[in-house]
């Protein structure tokens, strides 16, 4: 399975390190969010890896809404629970809760189908910056610290008209940020596709943090350093 090397099974819990968590976001979903990096005052999981485990070992359904609700850290045991046919949850061992996950409709447990849908949409999703990120706060005038940005996973959810998936893709149709003091609360709208053919759509909410005036220097030193640590990263890959 190609999330083998992202986590560890433990009896009935799953752990995630640090590195395997910053392997995945650099990896897989191309995402160097510092938040992510092992030794990164408040590392945190990544909510897309979350998000395949989820995936791969309940299922794809049509209808999905996935809120993830504390930050997960590194080396800890979590418990994948499904309490009915229609919610699926993520906890610790003290009951603290992870993620909430509402399903509905028809549901595949085909690994090929579950594997492309999850690789694209992971891809899709790791880049939320500089791409999508940069524009939108440029455009509103602000922008997170750079010496501390925070960027954390809210929400998504999405609907697909059809599971029996050969080319999967996803494209974003609409972005938004909007401004609330310090905080920003940004939303993007997708559609997914199937070998070019539209067969549903989806939305995700990310929340940034420590907002400040745009500085356009400040910013570009930020996109610098992303491009360089990706380059590195995928140099001594």
């Amino acid at each position: 399975m190609f999330l083998d090397p992202y986590h560890t099974r433990m009896a009935s819990r799953v752990s995630i390190t640090a590195q395997q968590a910053s392997d995945f976001a650099k990896r897989i979903a191309g995402d160097f969010n510092p938040i992510h990096d092992p030794d990164a005052r408040r590392f945190c999981v990544p909510g897309d890896l979350l998000f395949a485990l989820v995936l791969t070992r309940f299922g794809l359904s049509r209808h999905m809404d996935f809120r993830f609700r504390s930050m997960v850290g590194g080396d800890v045991p979590l418990h994948f629970e499904a309490p009915d046919d229609t919610h699926i949850e993520i906890s610790d061992d003290e009951g603290k809760r992870y993620l909430e996950v509402a399903r509905r409709g028809e549901c595949t447990h085909e690994a090929g189908v579950i594997e492309a849908f999850t690789k694209r949409y992971v891809a899709f999703s790791g880049k939320n910056f500089p791409h999508v990120l940069k524009p939108l706060m440029e455009a509103e005038g602000v922008m997170f610290n750079p010496r501390r940005p925070l960027v954390v996973y809210d929400s998504m959810g999405f609907s697909l008209e059809r599971l029996d998936l050969d080319q999967p893709a996803l494209e974003l149709v609409d972005s938004a940020l909007e401004v609330n003091g310090k905080r920003g609360d940004v939303r993007l709208q997708f559609c997914i596709t199937d070998a070019g053919e539209v067969v549903g759509s989806g939305t995700k909410k990310l929340v940034v943090s420590g907002l400040c005036d745009y500085d356009p220097a400040a910013m570009d030193e930020v996109v610098t350093e992303f491009y360089r640590l990706k380059a590195a990263y995928e140099g001594g890959a």
